[in-house]
């Protein structure tokens, strides 16, 4: 026994110098990384307040975009004013209304009422300031504070009325384009001159009040109230914590400048939501400091008769860590480059190891899309593989959590419809963390028995979040470039298309232009379901008759089709077809068709000739008495 303690006297007392080395490292990284984590919320709070700012400047900017064209549309005089405003009631992210305030202080309503606002507006006074938001304001029609957002209306360089969209501060809040920390912030719009709150999400259910209202609050140590108030009033960006004095826990207050007016953006949250990381860090990395000390006592004990076994399967663990970084690297923007799936199942053959690896991704809507791996090459078991993606989602939705068979008798136990040639097979629902079921991942030919399915849920979350991008991906795809009401293209998709629609042609390039007759008399008189029974059904005609694939519905009641290399007859034969076939339905289009051979030099020349060719068209169709607009 002595002879041994003096065999690893040494060591010992160098491994017990290691030891305590580093346990002060850890201490001291510890204490850092907690200090950093802390600067870190910080940077977030700092962060998430900035993004709402910007996110609510621009939904603001995108809204007086819109006020800008009906003021546009209303200044060419062709139609009154008050026809306009019961059009364009839904322009806009954050308006409930559009109204007119009047030369003689009126207003003029959507229903075409005027009202006489002498003394609470004044025309004079909005039209020298031109377009701007006003601050916080009593309604007109008893809906309490409200922001009126204005653009002029000019004629001949004269504004003759400021058209403006109604913003409801009760209802406000709700409208928000970003939910800071998911919804667990309180939202404050201050005005930094009065103190008067236009959102105030903290208070629920009250009208917005004056932060100077409500009192001092007993701040932090470090902060004080002086420093609140100075930096609202001046604009400036900065943070306070204080206690609140509905919940009694310390609150951390952001606020920075909206850029409109003197308005403020403000963020409170409470104290632990704002460390919520640096608390799980800072636990994590305390239990850190006790396994690690725990694990060296063991280390010593057992370091004579274990080193070789704890080496050794320290570096499997440190090979599985590895493979796992590699699938998660591989499926980061797999969404996007899905050849890096095959090549992340590849890499989880090499783990397990397997002769082949599938992954399904469930779709509610469609087909389901299956990856597969296998050595060699694609061969008839891989197939069946995949093919037992469906039999395993009902199998795993009535409760089972995997599936390790290592027998031919246990595959068919578990999934009769497998083939017989299958000896083995491993299977796990791919979850996320509120338990979705997004796909199946399975592996089969396997070289062990022990610990398979532990290893795919190792890299299932993974293959669940790739599930979960791809979704989103494609709905943002689809949302960017398809029209809602009829399911053509949309403008935007247009706009990307111009740029080479006039090189995938060989022969020739044909522009439609469609314009719908009659679509604001119908909405006017039947109301707007009517309307977009008409456009929906024109949608159907073209997409049958002349195919979606360059087919866009530019604006409200217009479609611009193009047909590529396609006889010039057969579109005039088909194009008639779609007119015939809605005025059975009670529905009238004005068509314009131009051709123009390849190579198409200028798309902008033959696309103005077909639209001019559709206004011909729309003028002879309203010459008609039976088609004139009061007609309708």
């Amino acid at each position: 026994m002595h002879g041994v303690f003096k065999t690893w006297k040494g060591p010992l007392a160098a491994t017990l110098i290691l030891v305590l080395l580093i346990a002060v490292a850890s201490f001291l990284v510890t204490d850092r990384i907690n200090r950093e984590e802390e600067k870190s919320s910080f940077s977030k709070l700092e962060e998430e307040t900035v993004i709402l700012a910007r996110n609510i400047l621009q939904t603001m900017m995108n809204d007086r975009e819109q006020l800008e064209l009906i003021a546009t549309i209303m200044a060419d005089g062709s139609e009154p004013m008050e026809k306009f405003l019961a059009l364009y009631q839904n322009t806009g992210n954050l308006f409930s209304r559009l109204e007119l305030l009047l030369p003689g202080d009126q207003v003029l309503t959507e229903d075409g009422v005027r009202l006489d606002v002498s003394g609470r507006l004044s025309f004079e006074d909005e039209a020298a300031l031109g377009a701007h938001i006003s601050d916080r304001d009593q309604g007109l029609h008893g809906e309490g504070l409200v922001v009126r957002h204005y653009v002029p209306v000019q004629r001949d360089g004269q504004i003759v009325a400021m058209l403006y969209g109604l913003i409801d501060l009760s209802r406000l809040g709700e409208a928000l384009p970003y939910a800071s920390y998911d919804g667990q912030a309180a939202v404050y719009v201050i005005d930094g001159a009065t103190g008067d709150f236009l959102i105030d999400t903290w208070h629920t259910g009250e009208e917005p009040g004056n932060i100077w209202a409500l009192g001092s609050r007993t701040m932090a140590e470090g902060y004080d109230d002086a420093l609140l108030r100075r930096g609202l009033v001046e604009g400036e960006s900065n943070f306070v914590v204080f206690v609140s004095n509905t919940t009694k826990e310390y609150l951390y207050f952001y606020y920075t400048p909206l850029q409109i007016n003197q308005w403020r953006v403000a963020l409170s949250v409470p104290e632990n939501v704002v460390f919520f990381k640096a608390r799980s860090i800072r636990g994590m990395l305390d239990v850190l400091l006790v396994v690690e000390g725990t694990a060296f006592a063991l280390y010593i004990c057992w370091m004579i008769v274990h080193v070789r076994r704890e080496m050794g399967e320290k570096q499997r663990q440190l090979d599985t860590l590895n493979y796992i970084y590699d699938v998660e690297s591989l499926l980061f923007n797999a969404h996007e480059h899905r050849e890096n799936i095959p090549r992340s199942l590849e890499v989880i053959a090499r783990m397990l190891p397997a002769q082949r690896v599938a992954f399904t991704m469930l779709v509610q809507e469609g087909e389901n899309i299956g990856y597969l791996w296998e050595e060699g090459g694609p061969s008839p078991l891989g197939r069946a593989l995949l093919d037992t993606a469906a039999p395993l989602a009902a199998y795993f939705a009535q409760g089972n959590r995997e599936v390790a068979a290592h027998y031919g008798w246990q595959v068919q136990e578990a999934l009769p419809s497998a083939p017989e040639e299958m000896d083995d097979l491993v299977a796990i629902p791919v979850e996320d963390s509120g338990g979705t079921m997004w796909g199946i991942l399975a592996a089969s030919g396997l070289s062990g028995r022990t610990g398979c399915a532990a290893i795919l849920r190792s890299v299932g979350f993974s293959y669940a979040s790739l599930s979960g991008n791809t979704k989103t991906f494609r709905a943002m795809q689809r949302q960017g470039s398809e029209d809602v009401l009829t399911g053509l293209y949309n403008r935007n998709r247009y706009e990307q298309d111009r740029n080479h629609i006039a090189g995938v042609c060989s022969t020739g390039l044909c522009c439609i232009f469609i314009d719908v007759n009659g679509l604001h008399e119908l909405n006017n008189s039947k109301g707007h379901k009517e309307g977009d029974r008409m456009l929906q059904a024109v949608a159907q005609e073209i997409r049958s008759r002349l195919g979606a694939r360059y087919a866009y519905r530019v604006g409200g009641d217009e479609f611009i089709i193009f047909t590529v290399d396609e006889d010039q007859e057969e579109v005039l034969r088909r194009s008639q077809a779609i007119t015939a076939a809605l005025e059975k339905e009670g529905y009238h289009i004005s068509v314009g068709i131009d051709w123009m051979p390849a190579p198409v030099e200028d798309l902008d020349l033959l696309i103005k000739a077909a639209e001019k060719r559709m206004y011909d068209a729309k003028r002879a169709y309203y010459r008609e008495p039976e088609h004139t607009r009061r007609a309708r």
